[in-house]
């Protein structure tokens, strides 16, 4: 280690979604904790993860009532779009007509939708605008660029030449975390040979709420309600059909967006770029070594088709804050391994679960096989007229199976 040593009590490399909210989680639970946050962009730009990112995310109805405990929700309100309802489509590309299989309401509560859909960029910055307001140090741009764990302290190496001294280390550092691998955390991963292609369009008629998932033999088409007459599109493609159309011209990209998207609300035109992301799935082994927890991402990665990974990352954040404050009240030291197994072990099997149903529905949806699709027709047309079924459906996608933490109650810390 090289250089004058800072000591903080927590360091969190990586300034995204999941890296502020706990951030923003901590302090305001324990206004003594000094906690600092890394990263290697602008921490909350205007601009999210890229320049013109299209990103919109599901935000969960128990991952809502965090960020409401939180003090963030207010903020990101007026760009929020209420999910009303969900269709569920299964059919081939070039059908004409796409028969409804399963319809969800899109309640969990009177007045209180399962999801509200919101832009990346948005979110991002009201996170990151609540965290320094709640005394939350940022670094950035700067990484992470090594670290020696000793028995006391985790010390930090930073690419800028400074040196950090605190009690935990989370590695909140996004899919490819340079921090899990500098840790030797072996994970279980495999590439999907598909490509979500996301993008935003504007069309004639309002969409009422309505999330629509076409299932195609490609994968799934998903259109997902925005603010104004808008929607955000993730459309899982072949890897090879989807670089095709990343680099096509305006016309032949919207044409076959067309022959997807179908025409319930009237004329298309596209709002933004058109962004590609390889697919696959990462399952992190361990979620905690001493003095070290992986969070979001950094932890999990998995296929978009139920819309859950952000809300994984956000369920981290509200147990990862409640271990540590709980410890710090108790005056345990927040880094010991025993400490951190707590939130190891109320995390990694909800996580694993929800990465293999993931891959079952993907491997599931994503085929041409009649006998699959006749098959999985009939099941979600049992599905559909099953009330009680569909309840516990929504429930989950809403974010409220499992022990929850209180942050995800809507709870103080």
């Amino acid at each position: 280690m090289t250089g004058k040593a800072r000591h903080r009590d927590i360091v969190i490399a990586g300034g995204g979604t999941a890296g502020l909210a706990a951030a923003l989680a901590l302090r305001k639970a324990a206004p003594d904790l000094a906690v600092t946050v890394v990263d290697i962009r602008v921490i909350g730009g205007k601009s999210g993860d890229a320049p013109g990112d299209q990103r919109a995310s599901a935000i969960a109805a128990a991952a809502q009532r965090m960020l409401a405990a939180l003090g963030v929700w207010t903020a990101v309100a007026a760009e929020a779009q209420p999910i009303i309802s969900m269709e569920v489509t299964d059919s081939k590309t070039g059908d004409a007509v796409r028969p409804v299989f399963l319809t969800f309401d899109g309640s969990v509560e009177e007045g209180e939708p399962f999801a509200h859909m919101v832009p990346n960029s948005v979110l991002l910055g009201a996170l990151a605008r609540a965290a320094k307001a709640a005394g939350v140090e940022m670094i950035a741009p700067d990484s992470v660029d090594r670290f020696d764990v000793l028995p006391e302290r985790v010390e930090i190496d930073l690419g800028s030449g400074g040196t950090i001294h605190a009690r935990l280390l989370v590695a909140a550092d996004g899919v490819r975390s340079r921090l899990r691998a500098l840790a030797g955390i072996k994970t279980s991963s495999w590439r999907y040979p598909q490509m979500a292609i996301v993008t935003n369009v504007r069309h004639e008629r309002p969409h009422e709420g309505v999330a629509i998932e076409h299932f195609l033999p490609a994968g799934p088409f998903a259109i997902l309600p925005l603010t104004g007459n808008r929607s955000s599109i993730v459309w899982t493609e072949q890897v090879d059909d989807a670089r095709r159309l990343l680099k096509s011209d305006d016309f032949v990209f919207l044409t076959e967006l067309e022959r997807r998207f179908g025409h319930r609300f009237g004329g298309l035109e596209l709002d933004g770029p058109r962004q590609g992301y390889p697919l696959g799935l990462i399952l992190a082994r361990d979620f905690v070594q001493s003095r070290l927890a992986l969070l979001g991402d950094a932890a999990h990665a998995i296929h978009p088709i139920a819309g859950q990974g952000l809300n994984l990352g956000f369920r981290d954040v509200a147990a990862l804050a409640e271990t540590v404050v709980d410890a710090y009240r108790l005056g345990l030291d927040i880094g010991a391994v025993d400490v951190l197994e707590r939130y190891q072990t109320w995390r990694r099997f909800d996580t694993w679960q929800m990465g293999v149903t993931t891959d079952v529905l993907n491997r599931l949806f994503s085929n041409r096989n009649p006998v699959l699709r006749a098959a999985r027709d009939i099941g979600l047309g049992l599905v559909d007229r099953m009330p009680g079924l569909k309840s516990r459906f929504i429930g989950e996608a809403a974010g409220f199976g499992g022990e929850l933490p209180k942050l995800m109650r809507g709870e103080a810390l």
